[in-house]
């Protein structure tokens, strides 16, 4: 669908001050504030040289951007710009992890995954396209990660994709 891998490369080793946060700009992404919580945890949890974050939502300005089942009132594509916010939101986590300093992040592990979907819904690689192809665009070669991608029937909200993802620092 939207694969980018490959033709972005980083010199892991070799990163300038805020890269980061120039590859963002270039983008065109402007990170919101870390969202908060909506029960009894924490958005995102260091432990030693791992961060993970809770699982994150679609949210925009407040809102998800959009709600409903994958295979029923949601489009691959509209999965897919869902699952690409919830990176936008992580990696909001992150800084929010890192005090400001997104090139503390060596690199990302892993990322989980959970489309609200309909019976007989397959196309969950696609949607979760959306947040992988983000992390490859945003992080380069660091982008590079594991993952689970997990269809459910129920999700908090009505969203359609929650992620997770895990970090390593520098």
């Amino acid at each position: 669908m939207h694969n980018i891998r490959g033709w972005l490369k980083f010199d892991k080793s070799n990163r300038l001050n805020k890269m980061i946060e120039q590859r963002l700009k270039e983008l065109g992404i402007e990170l919101p504030q870390a969202p908060g919580p909506v029960g009894n945890y924490v958005s995102v949890k260091r432990s030693g040289s791992l961060v993970v974050t809770s699982g994150q939502l679609p949210w925009v300005g407040g809102k998800l951007l959009c709600v409903g089942r994958l295979g029923e009132d949601v489009s691959v594509e509209q999965g897919y710009q869902a699952a690409r916010q919830c990176a936008i939101n992580a990696i909001a986590q992150l800084k929010f992890a890192m005090e400001g300093d997104l090139d503390q992040i060596g690199e990302m592990v892993r990322v989980e995954g959970y489309i609200h979907c309909g019976s007989g819904f397959r196309g969950h690689p696609d949607v979760l396209d959306g947040a992988s192809d983000l992390l490859y665009e945003v992080f380069g070669d660091a982008g590079e990660h594991a993952r689970m991608a997990l269809g459910i029937h129920e999700m908090p909200l009505n969203s359609p994709v929650q992620l997770a993802v895990w970090a390593a620092v520098k």
